[in-house]
């Protein structure tokens, strides 16, 4: 039996489809189960292969977006408008009472910010499916494996009950061999 026709059975077998009609992800699993080699990571989920910015714009999503930052933030802004509040009486006030260069800060901080987080959410959603795709290669390998498992079990099963069947024949057929030789006996 050539690889293909081996490919297409194993296919056939487990997913009662041609080899040739499967995708791309189920092809995979096939050819993992013929070849009997464990399932390895996605390389692309192992090699890290961002680029600076890349790295960069991962950095400020996670500072950007923790409780930390908040409470910095929070920090900064209750220290400005209470540093403006406080000199204002002495008239030495830098952004006084309704705080627009503070609002200019804070949307100059929002227009940049948003779009790297955005970035970096658009690569760990990339990530994130890479994740599911082996996840589900793993899965199915491991439904196909487990169905392959239950189809020896149940042939092993099967001989044995033939084997016990045969058995219990013999026994049977000797019996019948004694109880006529017995028979035989008292009727002589």
């Amino acid at each position: 039996m050539t690889p293909d026709q081996r490919l297409d059975q194993l296919s056939r077998e487990l997913l009662a489809t041609p080899y040739a009609e499967l995708t791309d992800v189920k092809r995979s699993v096939i050819d993992l189960i013929a070849a009997e080699a464990p399932t390895g990571l996605n390389k692309a989920l192992v090699v890290d292969d961002r680029g600076y910015w890349d790295r960069l714009a991962d950095t400020v999503a996670a500072i950007g977006g923790s409780w930390a930052f908040i409470g910095g933030f929070s920090l900064c802004l209750a220290l400005w408008i209470g540093l403006n509040l406080g000199l204002k009486p002495l008239h030495l006030a830098f952004d006084p009472y309704p705080f627009i260069f503070l609002n200019l800060i804070l949307s100059t901080l929002a227009a940049i910010q948003a779009p790297v987080i955005m970035m970096s959410q658009n690569r760990q959603a990339t990530k994130d499916r890479l994740n599911a795709e082996h996840d589900y290669v793993v899965n199915l390998r491991a439904e196909l494996e487990i169905m392959r498992l239950h189809d020896k079990l149940d042939d092993l099963r099967q001989q044995e009950m033939v084997e016990i069947l045969r058995c219990n024949t013999e026994a049977l057929d000797i019996l019948k061999a004694e109880v006529a030789r017995m028979a035989a006996e008292r009727g002589a």
